[in-house]
């Protein structure tokens, strides 16, 4: 792959990264005491003009 391709591709995917622990953070402050609890979390990722429909799931653990 170009690096025009690999430069496009690892901004985007840290923007991903930096504004979803953003707001994630945001949402467990807003929600209070989130000590002992944990979410499902699922991002889906799509690409318009590619067939690609990434999922992912996880669980993230409230904080104390």
């Amino acid at each position: 792959m170009s690096d025009d391709f690999n430069m496009s591709m690892r901004k985007f995917l840290k923007q991903v990264g930096v504004t979803s622990q953003q707001a994630i953070e945001e949402a467990m402050r807003a929600a209070g005491d989130t000590a002992g609890k944990t979410y499902a979390a699922k991002v889906v990722l799509t690409v318009d003009g590619l067939d690609l429909e990434h999922v992912v799931t996880g669980e993230i653990k409230g904080q104390s």
